[in-house]
């Protein structure tokens, strides 16, 4: 039917094609075509009709248009063959691929009826297939049905295991039961079953018991890591393993995300950081705060130094050798300890300290904390690093505990002592003999020493500290001087009143009242001129000796600027008022200057750095030694003359003379004691053990007296102490 239907179907093809190309008026070229045709042989025609002399080659004409014509039709015809020759091919595919078309419509047939028939055996398949796999369940329940009965005697088991310290295979048998017990919830979960569940959990139920009962004793150990890793670190490494083994199992479980059994995740390594810190700072930093009037608090500070470094040098040389690098229990441990000593001096601050714990606490965590006494200790360095943990105590509390320390002292030292001073001054006033006289033959009394000694004693342990507290001091030191010299010459001041009433009644009480008294406005005098110079040159002095002064500075030029200043207002006294407040200033000056020098000691580190030092001495006190010249003072009258005479010990160029020169300048200046010539010589940075012990010898077999009239101006100046030497025996020390 198929082959039929193809032959009819290319046999009317054929024909329509042939009536087609054989019917000119369904091809719309050809008639166009012939329309031009004939119009050009009508052309032609009618221009041969009306030349009768063409007519003759007309026969001619007829014969070439013939051949013409046969010639065309003959191309025309061979171009139509091989044309229908084309379709022919065609129409014969066309016929086979619709066989093909045909053949296959039936095999779909047949499958379709197939495919009906087996319906009702697929259902069958799909039965047998969950029977296979209940089968295959059912198969590994009977696989685990042993260990599940031997569960309780495996907890038992692990019971004794733990109470013999065997941990890691404790922990082993422990992870065992763990796993089938979440392994049998995790397919009762994808069933939703949680009623079988429920009793999954009912039966292991002992598993909570034994991971209590380990976890108990790893935090024992982790408690105790301190002392275990000196005696038997073993044991240690042992929790650590059993942790990590944990943490492996909760990175994994969370991981998955599809089931998280009881209890996970455990957060073992966790849990250790917090009982290593607790264990580490719980016991000393949870104690009570210790007495705050001072001893307490500085063995109490003194104990935690030594304990942290303690700790910390088993932690870099033990500890690390027993956790996993990625640990970092080294800086966990020292940002612990940090962290606990931030919070406990605050507790400890929160107390009514005495001005000796203040200070204590100032010095403990601002010098003493990053020191090499203690985070800076050779043995700690450089695994331990502070700095990146910020400050111990913030500069707010350490401004709030500055200003709590300036009032204790001035409240406990400044004012009471002033005071006693005062008085026992006035108590003088009844002695059977004249004050005491200065060098010109002034009256005067030891009260401006021995009040100036007191501030300057506060002013340099405050510069041990800070620099901000150094100034606190010094202001609150300026403030009560003020107050002082008020007091002191008031007159409602009782005993001053007392005694002018006395004297007026019996000119012989006091005997000595005008000399007492003049010697009072002296006194007041020359601490007003302290006073007043101490506003402004001393701040300039604390910047010196530094690196920046050293290369060349603006320093002396304005010192000498703020003297000026206060001499124009000098010039107004009546001499020799003037003259006194003017060698006052002076001595004032080059005493600080000396103090600054001797007391941040500033050591050359070669010869050119030491030439450098001279050059810049020479410089200063050439300046100020013409600025006081200029301002009326004369030379004889000036204390600067001991810079150029230090100087000279700085600029000698061969240390082993400088026993004969050290002589020479305590001759000049007796009141230079062993301290001052050994910073000097410490200055020098040159002057070798055996010089030093030759030029202390010359010292001690030339001591100094003082002489009537001298003006001392070492004898104020405190130097650093120096340790004290090492001695194994009786006799020199090393």
């Amino acid at each position: 039917m198929c082959a039929q239907s193809g032959g009819n179907l290319s046999w009317q093809a054929e024909s329509a094609l042939r009536d087609n190309l054989l019917d000119s008026t369904e091809w719309p070229e050809a008639e166009k075509a012939e329309k031009l045709a004939r119009g050009a042989a009508l052309k032609w025609a009618s221009g041969v009709f009306y030349r009768p002399e063409k007519l003759e080659g007309l026969g001619h004409y007829r014969r070439r248009e013939t051949q013409r014509n046969s010639s065309i039709q003959s191309r025309l015809k061979s171009t139509v063959q091989s044309y229908l020759e084309g379709v022919s091919a065609g129409l014969e595919q066309l016929r086979s691929a619709a066989q093909e078309v045909q053949s296959v419509c039936q095999e779909l047939g047949t499958a379709r009826w197939a495919l009906l028939d087996s319906a009702e055996h697929l259902q069958g398949l799909q039965q047998m297939r969950e029977l296979m796999e209940e089968h295959v369940q059912l198969a590994s329940v009977v696989q685990v049905l042993p260990q599940i009965f031997s569960v309780h005697e495996v907890f038992s088991h692990t019971l004794q295991l733990l109470h013999g310290q065997h941990l890691l295979e404790a922990h082993v048998e422990l992870m065992m039961v763990e796993q089938l017990r979440d392994d049998i919830l995790s397919q009762l979960h994808l069933r939703g079953l949680s009623s079988a569940q429920t009793a999954v959990l009912s039966y292991f139920s002992g598993l909570q018991e034994l991971n209590e009962s380990l976890a108990k004793q790893l935090w024992d150990i982790v408690g105790s890591s301190l002392r275990l890793v000196r005696e038997d670190p073993v044991l240690f490494v042992t929790a650590v393993r059993i942790i990590e083994r944990e943490e492996k199992i909760d990175d994994a479980l969370l991981l998955e995300a599809t089931f998280l059994p009881p209890g996970r995740p455990k957060g073992w390594r966790q849990k250790f950081y917090q009982v290593l810190q607790d264990s580490m700072t719980g016991a000393r930093f949870r104690a009570p705060c210790p007495d705050a009037e001072g001893p307490g608090l500085a063995r109490h500070l003194a104990a935690l130094q030594k304990d942290i470094v303690s700790e910390l040098r088993v932690v870099k040389d033990l500890m690390v050798q027993c956790v996993p690098a990625h640990y970092n229990i080294l800086s966990v441990c020292t940002a612990t300890f940090h962290q606990a000593l931030t919070s406990h001096l605050q507790e400890i601050l929160r107390e009514d300290l005495d001005k000796q714990g203040l200070f204590l606490l100032l010095e403990w965590a601002l010098r003493v904390y990053h020191s090499p006494e203690m985070m800076g200790h050779p043995d700690l360095l450089p695994e331990v690093d502070v700095s990146g943990l910020g400050p111990l105590m913030s500069p707010e509390l350490v401004d709030q505990t500055e200003r709590r320390y300036v009032v204790k002292v001035k409240v406990s030292d400044v004012f009471e002592w002033m005071q006693r001073t005062l008085e026992v001054e006035f108590k003088e006033w009844f002695r059977e003999e004249e004050p005491e006289t200065d060098h010109q033959g002034f009256f005067q009394s030891a009260l401006p020493a021995i009040v100036m000694q007191m501030l300057n004693e506060n002013i340099q342990v405050a510069s041990l500290i800070t620099d901000s507290l150094q100034q606190k001091i010094y202001n609150m030191a300026l403030e009560e001087l003020e107050a002082f010299l008020g007091r002191s010459v008031s007159p409602s001041h009782l005993s001053l009143v007392q005694y002018g009433q006395e004297h007026q009644q019996d000119r012989a009480v006091p005997k000595y009242y005008i000399s007492y008294l003049l010697a009072v406005l002296n006194n007041n005098l020359a601490l007003r001129a302290q006073t007043q110079l101490l506003c402004s040159p001393q701040p300039l002095c604390l910047q010196l000796p530094s690196r920046k002064w050293l290369s060349g500075s603006q320093l002396v030029g304005s010192m000498c600027e703020v003297i000026d200043k206060y001499a124009k207002d000098f010039s107004r006294v009546r001499k020799p008022v003037c003259t006194l407040l003017l060698a006052e200033s002076e001595l004032l000056v080059a005493s600080q200057y000396l103090r600054a020098l001797l007391q941040r000691k500033m050591v050359c580190k070669s010869r050119e750095e030491r030439g450098q030092l001279c050059h810049r001495l020479l410089q200063d006190a050439t300046q100020l030694r013409e600025l006081f010249c200029g301002l009326g003072l004369e030379r004889s009258q000036q204390s600067l003359e001991a810079v150029f005479a230090l100087r000279e010990l700085i600029c000698l160029k061969d240390p082993a003379l400088l026993s004969l020169e050290v002589v020479g300048f305590i001759t000049k200046y007796p009141d230079a004691s062993d301290e001052h010539i050994s910073t000097l010589l410490d200055i020098r940075g040159d002057v070798s053990k055996e010089v030093r012990h030759v030029v202390l010898e010359m010292m001690a077999q030339h001591p100094q007296v003082l002489p009537e009239g001298y003006r001392p101006i070492f004898s104020t100046i405190l130097v650093p102490v120096p340790e004290l030497p090492f001695c194994l025996r009786k006799g020199k020390c090393a």
